[in-house]
Order: C-alpha cells, then structure tokens, then sequence
C-alpha cells in the first residue's frame, strides 16, 4: 500500500517534526510514503475569504498533484476537511472537475482516520508516561465527523493518562482567517480554552490540528501555564521499537 502525504501550510512551515512524524508511523505499519513535490495550499484560507476564484484554481492544482496516489494522508482534519466538504461546493457548477474532487476525497483522510477506518489499526505501539487531555478541534469533528478515531488510538498508548478536556466542543477561536480579522473574539475564546485545559492540570494538551495548537498553545505560555503541546501524530511516535 502506498500513501502520499500531503503536509499542509503550518506543519511544512513550523511543524515539520509532525509530517516526520506521519511518515514513521505509516511506514511502521508497512506504508510506502511518498511525498508530491507540487504541492502547495488546500485553499482554505482563500475560500475562507471570499477569493473563489483563487480557491479554485489551487484546489484544481492540488487535484493534479495527487491525482495519482493511492491514498493521501494529511496531519490535519482542517485541510481534510477542506477537501471533503468544500470541494464538491468549489465544483458545484463543473462536472469534470467534480467527478475529478470526487475521485481525490474517497482517497484522502487525516491521520487518524486513516489509522483506524483504513489500517484498522487502534494500537501503533506507542509509550508516553504523562498525564494529557485532547482538544478536539471543530473542523475534524464537525466536518469529518473524526470523533472516536484519535480516542481510540490515544487510549492505547502505553503510559498515557487521558483525561477529559471541559467544554471540549467550543472552539479555541482561531479559525484561520477570523483569529486575525475578529483578533479580540478571538482572544476572549482561546483565552477560556486555555483555562479549561488548565483546570484539569496535563502535562500535555493533544490535538490533530496545528492551528488550534499554535493558537491554544501561544495563549497558555502568555498566561504562564506549564502545558506542553504536542500533535497526535508525535504522540503516537513517541516510544517505539522496531
């Protein structure tokens, strides 16, 4: 079996520990990773904004560079998401490229989803000795309807105390494009996230979306709480032998 990665914005240009992550992961389960050189944006955060236009033609693109992947694999269930749900509206109108979206979306899923719809996996043998709660972030959950998945594989990690996030459902108010254009909502909500992660006292916050960890993250270090933060995918990279 053969998987592309798709390694999104934030992980290609802050997180890359997390695609390194990915590809040992899916490789240990006997996954050959490939990795398009092509790729740019899903066209989110155009689409987000208005720029249809613009969304279009780098949805079109990114069409073309997986086009002849097996599977392809993203650390995020934003940008899964994107592709999934916003897709099929971008190509409403055209149905060449609709049939073309189509065809990508049965292919593509995020990380976890993969692991335990596809792999049928729910253990990758992981060891993390911490205490942790998981944000489950809007677009994973809402969009995908990625609900169990990251549950399962998280509780069968060696070690690793999970215990519930309160309020878990609201968002943490970064949202793309409406943590820079509604920036005071935006504080107020990740303000009150990073309180109710705090109020369970992990060592560790958990999610499967960069920017909600970016955002909660940043929020929770200006207000001096000792949380780290680490992806789903660095979890279930950490402690394993081969």
């Amino acid at each position: 079996m053969n998987a592309s990665l798709f390694i999104t914005c934030l992980a290609d240009n802050l997180y890359p520990n997390v695609g390194e992550s990915v590809v040992r992961i899916l490789q240990r389960q006997g996954v050959s990773v490939d990795f398009p050189d092509g790729q740019t944006c899903c066209g989110q955060p155009a689409f987000n904004s208005g720029y249809g236009k613009d969304a279009e033609k780098v949805a079109k693109h990114t069409i073309q560079v997986f086009e002849n992947s097996e599977y392809v694999v993203l650390p995020s269930g934003s940008c899964t998401g994107m592709i999934h749900h916003y897709y099929p509206e971008i190509f409403k109108d055209d149905p060449v490229w609709r049939k073309k979206a189509d065809e990508l979306i049965e292919r593509t899923f995020e990380l976890s989803q993969f692991l335990v719809k596809v792999l049928k996996v729910e253990n990758v043998g992981a060891t993390l000795s911490k205490k942790a709660t998981f944000h489950p972030s809007c677009h994973t959950t809402r969009l995908l309807h990625v609900k169990e998945e990251p549950l399962i594989l998280l509780n069968n990690v060696n070690g690793l105390e999970l215990v519930d996030l309160p309020y878990k459902k609201d968002c943490c108010g970064f949202g793309g494009t409406f943590a820079v254009k509604m920036s005071d909502i935006s504080k107020q909500m990740v303000t009150e996230k990073a309180q109710h992660v705090q109020s369970v006292a992990p060592e560790i916050l958990i999610g499967s979306d960069m920017g909600c960890l970016m955002n909660i993250g940043g929020r929770m270090k200006q207000l001096g709480y000792p949380v780290e933060v680490m992806h789903i995918a660095e979890v279930l990279d950490q402690g394993v032998t081969v």
